[in-house]
């Protein structure tokens, strides 16, 4: 999970290392979210099928590789394709070690516990992923930051033969090549239309990518109905705490991953801190984040989660109030004192999700269910990034002044795409020519902030009306397995299962 924030700190090194231009460096931050969302639900079924352990250690070997491949990249292409590779072999983590957790854990209680330790390590990991990142930026080159999953996946392999169970299922059937080509078919194109749709708007290209995906996602369903042993059992969305958990997760993860990223650069770009200190300032709030899924995952023993949800999304939506206030002279402790609020409201998500989801499977669908849960928040930070990214470059572009004296040049362009390039262009202009160009992108890319904050405070008001919807009749997390008074997949009559299902 560091993975994927860890470069919000250090994309304008990088950027000015490799030459990548604003497209290809949300390319860079990005691909890597959208692979995990293509690979989770085919990643999950396979260690149903063939082991959890196998699946988690030989995903972890690919995945220190890959690692070691990014961090010497040479060109913003060879650093796309290396976080291509670490998305892929990321999927295989995720739903490995959440379906691991379910079967080591039978008693309910030690179960709720376990549930809140991964989801703060998950949260903690987007979060500390700037922290990190700059504390190693103030000393080496920015492909350090991708070296130190590499420690951490040679521990996990020298270990896990030890400590983890291979559980999979009692009688595996096929893996449907098929049905893995659909997944992959249905979301990335979907992904990048959507991705270039809200980029540069109205598009013939995007819109027919994202026609191509939803007709294959269509065509996925469909297949896994007809199929004795599904890539992906659908049944589980006829359950109400699953559909709404995952609605949840998918949208206030893509609320937060954008946000995070605008601002990660905000404290670096406007505020003019060096990564390691951007990354101190973010701690603030991690240390907020953390305290609130512990506290939440408590008040939901005695509160129905479909409030402590909604609660928390209200919050939320005051914390991004607060950053449609934040201007390019009002320093950080408002831009700071916004993003805890936020942090603190996104907290039960986590914890509460995953105890809603997984748990309502049986047993030998861990791996499937848990993927499930893994991708919503995959996926939502993915196009979170995509498309809150790209509506702040869109302000940006828009709002930016370039001086006369370089309008029109190569350098005009660079300055008017992004406040990293027009950063770099104002380093060889004249003082009275750069400091105009600064002042004008710092003030467009806080416009572009304030935009962004404007639609999230929106988003998690609405936010809040979903999970009271969708999630009302879940009782209290009383250590039942997180379902509360719902059936399991098995027990779930056919005719309940059918219309979800088909929809």
């Amino acid at each position: 999970m560091l993975d994927i924030s860890v470069l919000f700190l250090a994309l304008p090194s990088l950027s000015a290392d490799l030459g990548a231009s604003a497209s290809e460096q949300l390319w860079i931050s990005d691909i890597y979210g959208f692979l995990i969302a293509g690979f989770l639900v085919t990643m999950g079924t396979l260690g149903d099928r063939i082991g959890r352990r196998r699946v988690l250690l030989f995903g972890a070997a690919a995945f220190g590789l890959a690692s070691i491949l990014a961090a010497y990249s040479t060109s913003p292409e060879m650093l796309i394709a290396a976080r291509a590779l670490l998305g892929i072999a990321g999927a295989t983590i995720m739903p490995s070690t959440l379906a691991l957790i379910f079967t080591m854990f039978p008693n309910p209680k030690q179960m709720g516990v376990a549930f809140s330790v991964w989801a703060g390590a998950m949260t903690a990991g987007v979060a500390l992923g700037p922290v990190v990142g700059g504390v190693l930026l103030e000393s080496f080159w920015w492909g350090s930051v991708f070296l130190i999953g590499v420690p951490v996946m040679l521990l996990l392999l020298v270990t896990g033969p030890f400590l983890l169970p291979n559980t999979k299922e009692a009688s595996p059937g096929r893996l449907d090549p098929v049905s893995v080509i659909l997944v992959l078919a249905a979301i990335l194109p979907f992904i990048y239309g959507f991705k270039e749709l809200a980029r540069i708007g109205w598009d013939t290209l995007s819109f027919v990518a994202i026609i191509v995906g939803v007709v294959f996602g269509i065509v996925f369903v469909l297949r896994q109905r007809r199929l004795e042993n599904p890539l992906l059992d659908v049944r589980l969305f006829a359950i109400k705490a699953v559909s709404g958990a995952l609605l949840l997760s998918f949208l206030i993860a893509a609320v937060q991953g954008g946000a995070g990223l605008f601002i990660a650069l905000q404290l670096q770009l406007v505020e003019g801190f060096s990564p390691m200190n951007a990354g101190l300032w973010l701690l603030v709030p991690t240390v907020v984040l953390l305290a609130g899924i512990f506290i939440s995952s408590a008040v939901a023993k005695k509160i129905r989660p479909a409030y402590v949800l909604a609660a928390g999304t209200l919050i939320s939506a005051i914390g991004m109030f607060v950053l449609t206030q934040v201007t390019a002279t009002t320093g950080v402790a408002l831009l700071i004192v916004g993003f805890t609020i936020v942090y603190l409201g996104v907290s039960p998500v986590g914890p509460l999700v995953s105890q809603m989801v997984v748990p309502a499977a049986p047993e030998d669908k861990a791996g499937s269910a848990s993927s499930l849960s893994s991708t919503g928040g995959e996926l939502g930070v993915a196009l979170g990034v995509a498309a809150i990214g790209s509506i702040g470059t869109a302000v940006y572009r828009s709002e930016v002044t370039v001086p006369a004296e370089i309008a029109g040049t190569a350098d005009g362009a660079t300055a008017g795409e992004s406040l990293a390039g027009a950063l770099e262009v104002a380093k060889n202009l004249s003082t009275s020519v750069a400091d105009s160009l600064i002042t004008s992108g710092k003030e467009a890319f806080t416009s572009g902030l304030n935009i962004v904050a404007v639609v999230c405070t929106v988003a998690f008001v609405g936010l809040a009306g979903v999970a009271i919807a969708t999630l009302r009749h879940v009782p209290p997390m009383s250590g039942d397995h997180g379902h509360g008074d719902e059936e399991a997949p098995e027990a779930v009559a056919e005719e309940e299962r059918a219309p979800l299902a088909s929809a």
